[in-house]
């Protein structure tokens, strides 16, 4: 047997397992349910190349980015596309958390990052609130500019007396 007929042959036993397997159905299930591995996988690596000193320290933040978001994608595979009108504010968390790896792990430890990484999570976890009671929601955010509002009435009468 050449060398050619060797390499014809395995192409062949490729293809042909391929075109089975496809017709079987086993790359429409994994592209249906995993698809969430091609954001993860990156992710994860990011993480990896970081902490074995081949990437700078900036490179987490588009790391935990990726990480977070491919977990929401696995969690709305698992439980339902349904859940995605609440668990939106996990996108915004996943900016804050990298730009607190960016500030935790940085030399320098710069400032900016963990004031953004700060407001960015309480933000999210203000939307999320709102999201999970939102037929509270805007009842919610009336009485909080209400409270505000008056608040700064009174503080604002105090300075003109």
């Amino acid at each position: 047997m050449s060398k050619n007929q060797y390499a014809v042959g395995l192409l062949f036993l490729t293809v042909g397992a391929a075109i089975l397997l496809g017709k079987l159905g086993l790359f429409a299930f994994i592209g249906t349910n995993f698809w969430p591995l091609f954001v993860l996988i990156p992710g994860i690596l990011m993480h990896v190349l970081f902490f074995g000193r081949l990437l700078p320290a900036f490179m987490l933040i588009p790391g935990a980015i990726l990480t977070i978001n491919a977990l929401i994608f696995f969690f709305c595979i698992a439980f339902g596309w349904s859940y995605m009108p609440v668990l939106w504010p996990f996108f915004i968390l996943g900016v804050a958390l990298g730009l607190y790896e960016y500030h935790l792990f940085e030399m320098s430890h710069p400032k900016f990052p963990l004031t953004a990484a700060v407001i960015l999570a309480l933000t999210a976890v203000s939307f999320f609130v709102i999201m999970v009671f939102w037929g509270w929601g805007m009842y919610i955010i009336a009485v909080g500019l209400i409270v505000a509002g008056g608040w700064l009435v009174k503080a604002g009468r105090r300075t003109r007396w």
